[in-house]
C-alpha cells in the first residue's frame, strides 16, 4: 500500500488554506508517481470525551483516554526522538484525531528529552511494561533501538514507524521519502542561486546527529541534487542536541562568504534563520518543516523555502493500520508509505 485517500484530502485541504491566507501562487507538491490506493478502512463507534490523566515517564507523557460502548480496548503509545519540535506535536495531532474516530484507544504519546538511542529504548521498554498493545515510533537511529523493539514484538506489540524508521521489522512505515525530498530541497537552492545570478560558492550543511536516519537521507539527497554543478557542499555540522553548534557554524560559514545554507529539520532550519538574521546577513535558506518560528521565518525573507512534510498524515493513518493490524483486518508486513512534501516559500504562503 503506498499512499492513502486521507492524504490526497490533507494535501488539499493544506492548499485551500494557503490559499484562504492570501496565497499568491500554489506551493509545488512533490508526491509519488504511482497511483494512490488507501490502505486505511473506515468505520465508527460511539465515542466520549478524552480524559487526560497523569504523566508517569520522567521524559514525558501525555495520556488521552479514549474509550467505546462497545469492542476491545488498545493501548496505543507514540514516541518520538524527543518532545521538544512541534513537528513531533503534528504527530501527535493526527493520532489524537484517529483515536477519537475509532474510539477504542487509550493512547500515551511519550519520548527522551534529547535524542538518544538508550534513552528511547528505555521509553519503548515502559511501554511494554505498561501494557502497549501497539508502538508507533520515530526512530532515533537505524540500528539502536532494535534490541527493544525485538522485545516489543516478542510481547505482541505491533510496530509501525512513522517519520523515521529502525531496520526491525514493522507493520508499516509512514514518513517522508527523505533522500528525494532531500534532492527537492537542493533543486530547490540551486534554482534560487541562479536566479541570483550565482553560480558556484560555498554551501553550508546542517544536520541533527550523525545517526539519525531521516535527516541523513535528507542531506544524502541534497548532496546529489548539486552532483555536476560547481557548487561546493561544506562538510556536515551536527546540531548534537546543542543549538551553539549550528549558530557557530553559520557565523564562520558567514565570515568565510557562504552563499546558502541547508537545515535537515525545524530545529536546525530555525537556528540557521535566526544566526542569518542576528548577523543582519543576507543568504540562501532551504530547510525543513513548518513550525510557527519556520514559517515566520518564511515570511520575512530570512528563509527562501521550506519543505513541509506531513506529519498529521503519519500519525492519523499510523495510529489508523497499527489498530487494523490488531484486530486483523490489515494483514501486510514491512509496508511502506511516502507521504510527500510540499515546497513552501515566502510567495505561497
Amino acid at each position: 500500500m503506498r499512499a492513502k485517500r486521507t492524504l490526497l484530502l490533507s494535501i488539499l485541504s493544506g492548499i485551500l488554506l494557503l490559499i484562504g491566507c492570501g496565497a499568491n501562487t500554489t506551493p509545488e507538491i512533490i508526491m509519488p508517481e504511482q497511483p494512490m490506493v488507501s490502505a486505511v478502512t473506515s468505520g465508527s463507534s460511539s465515542v466520549t470525551q478524552p480524559q487526560a490523566t497523569s504523566p508517569d515517564i520522567n521524559a514525558g507523557e501525555e495520556n488521552t483516554q479514549i474509550t467505546s460502548t462497545s469492542g476491545n480496548n488498545y493501548t496505543v503509545y507514540l514516541i518520538t526522538m524527543d518532545l521538544a519540535d512541534s513537528y513531533w506535536k503534528s504527530i501527535d495531532d493526527g493520532c489524537l484525531d484517529a483515536a477519537k474516530e475509532l474510539g477504542n484507544i487509550t493512547y500515551k504519546w511519550t519520548g527522551p528529552d534529547s535524542h538518544d538511542d538508550t534513552l528511547q529504548s528505555a521509553c519503548i521498554d515502559d511501554a511494554v511494561a505498561n501494557g502497549a498493545d501497539a508502538i508507533l515510533v520515530a526512530a532515533n537511529s537505524k540500528d539502536g533501538i532494535n534490541a527493544s523493539l525485538q522485545k516489543a514484538s516478542e510481547a505482541g506489540c505491533k510496530i509501525v514507524y512513522v517519520d523515521s524508521a529502525a531496520s526491525y521489522d514493522c507493520v508499516t512505515a509512514l514518513s517522508t521519502d527523505n533522500t528525494v525530498a532531500g534532492k527537492t530541497a537542493g533543486e530547490t537552492m540551486i534554482k534560487a542561486l541562479q536566479e541570483k545570478g550565482i553560480s558556484s560558492g560555498t554551501i553550508g550543511v546542517m544536520g541533527v546527529t550523525v545517526d539519525t536516519a531521516s535527516c541523513v537521507a535528507r542531506e544524502t539527497g541534497f548532496r546529489q541534487a548539486f552532483e555536476g554543478t560547481d557548487f561546493t557542499l561544506a562538510d556536515t555540522v551536527f546540531m548534537q542536541d546543542n543549538a551553539d553548534n549550528v549558530t557557530n557554524a553559520v557565523k564562520e560559514g558567514l565570515s568565510q562568504n557562504y552563499i546558502g545554507f541547508f537545515g535537515t529539520n525545524e530545529g536546525t532550519t530555525v537556528t540557521i534563520g535566526n544566526a542569518i538574521k542576528e548577523a543582519a546577513a543576507e543568504s540562501t535558506v532551504v530547510g525543513f518543516d513548518t513550525s510557527d518560528a519556520v514559517l515566520s521565518l518564511v515570511a520575512d525573507g530570512t528563509i527562501y523555502a521550506t519543505m513541509q512534510q506531513n506529519p498529521k498524515v503519519m500519525g492519523h493513518d499510523g495510529m489508523t493500520i497499527a489498530v487494523q493490524a490488531l484486530e486483523g483486518t490489515y494483514t501486510d508486513t514491512n509496508t511502506t508509505t511516502d507521504t510527500g512534501v510540499t515546497v513552501i516559500t515566502k510567495d505561497a504562503m
